[in-house]
């Protein structure tokens, strides 16, 4: 895995190389929410806003559901649908994509459990909104492979109380023949932050991430992003 991982960043960042790039700014907030309501099943509920630096404009808005179940309490499959609407400059209106997806995620726990390192493998059915010529939509397969690395600081008052780092890299990659983005990397995003996690179940994270999106059509953009993520995990068989 870890060899797998050397080898996409390789490839990215020698695309990087290939193309101009062009720079920008953003800041993102994002709630996600997992609520487990039997031993077998859960349901995954998902807000993310994404604007400018300034706060002003509002760039991209995006909600997905889904249900999700359990293999064990270190694997689960889900599914579900998004809902995203995405600002264009140039035509000064937002385009709207409906997005299908299915996922498994495992987590392993080390260094006396103190530490987790998660692994997030999904697939993505996209119709993307074209401004250009009314009514019509364009189709695109996609996979994304998140490494997400949780790794323990410090406890706060109590064992239940912990700050924490994350470390995570997601990389994107377009499937078959596509006219939303020819390139068979769409994107990558690195991210690098510190999160409050309390009682396992609200974790608050704030972060700096590295967003590198493709185009086949003009130049490559790098967003340097302020990443701002609230993150649920309840289990409501308890209450």
């Amino acid at each position: 895995m870890k060899k797998l991982g050397i080898v996409l960043l390789l490839l990215i960042y020698s695309n990087c190389l290939a193309q101009k790039t062009v720079e920008d700014q953003r800041v993102w907030f994002a709630y996600t929410g997992q609520y487990k309501v039997s031993e077998k099943w859960g349901y995954h509920i998902e807000a993310q806003f994404r604007l400018d630096n300034e706060l002003q404009q509002n760039l991209q808005n995006l909600f997905r559901i889904g249900g999700i179940y359990y293999l064990s309490p270190y694997k689960n499959i889900s599914g579900g649908y998004a809902l995203v609407n995405t600002y264009s400059a140039s035509l000064d209106k937002f385009y709207r994509e409906n997005r299908f997806w299915q996922q498994y995620q495992f987590n392993k726990k080390w260094n006396e459990n103190k530490n987790t390192i998660i692994h997030r493998f999904r697939l993505e059915q996209r119709w993307v909104e074209q401004l250009a010529t009314e009514n019509t939509t364009n189709y695109q397969n996609r996979f994304r492979y998140l490494n997400r690395n949780l790794f323990h600081i410090a406890n706060i008052r109590s064992s239940n109380e912990e700050i924490y780092a994350v470390v995570q890299d997601e990389v994107f990659l377009n499937l078959g023949d596509n006219k939303i983005n020819s390139k068979v990397i769409d994107q990558n995003r690195f991210l690098i932050g510190l999160g409050l996690n309390y009682n396992n179940n609200i974790r608050l994270e704030l972060g700096y991430m590295n967003q590198f999106v493709t185009s086949s059509s003009g130049n490559d953009v790098m967003n340097h992003t302020v990443s701002v993520s609230l993150l649920q995990n309840l289990d409501l068989q308890k209450h």
